[in-house]
């Protein structure tokens, strides 16, 4: 497994290297030694999984405030989606700005989302599944959103929006006012 830094500090992405011969291959996904840089040691809580059937839909842009703020691996099981990390973290030297990999259950590759970063990601390949490992359980009174389209984030989803939920939505566009979270 190879960890590689993303231009957001604490985002990794995460690169496997499977093993191959006549019956198929085998892939180790999750090491918790191996990918230390990124997790720190942090335990995995809650494992989740979604299904997006339709190309061009967007999930996100999701966190949670502390004591609940969770990182998150981040890895396509099925298909392949753009997956975007927003630096929301109070006094970051990335503070607002994103960044966005590609995720393919053919690479197998996957990404980490540190706390006080947002998550979103939109949908390349039809019937795409998302594996998510988390650092923290799900709070519904601790969760915080931000619009995917706000214009001070300027995301630039790779296709046009086809599907997203009422919820996602609805969520507020960031203010003047928004310092950032605090990690």
């Amino acid at each position: 497994m190879n960890l590689l830094e993303t231009p957001l500090p604490g985002v990794f992405e995460a690169e496997v290297v499977p093993m191959r011969d006549q019956r198929g291959q085998f892939a180790r996904l999750f090491c918790q030694h191996e990918l230390a840089a990124a997790h720190r040691d942090r335990p995995i809580v809650q494992i989740n999984h979604s299904l997006t059937r339709t190309v061009g839909a967007i999930r996100g842009l999701h966190f949670q405030h502390p004591p609940q703020a969770e990182g998150k691996w981040v890895r396509c099981l099925r298909g392949k989606v753009w997956d975007v990390a927003v630096d929301l973290r109070r006094g970051s030297p990335t503070f607002l700005r994103w960044h966005a990999t590609e995720l393919d259950a053919e690479r197998m590759n996957a990404l980490f989302i540190p706390e006080g970063c947002a998550h979103g990601f939109q949908v390349i390949k039809p019937d795409s599944e998302l594996l998510y490992l988390h650092t923290a359980p799900y709070t519904p009174a601790l969760e915080g959103a931000v619009r995917w389209d706000d214009p001070g984030l300027a995301i630039d989803w790779p296709l046009p929006v086809t599907d997203i939920s009422t919820r996602d939505r609805g969520h507020p566009l960031l203010d003047d006012a928004f310092e950032g979270i605090a990690a």
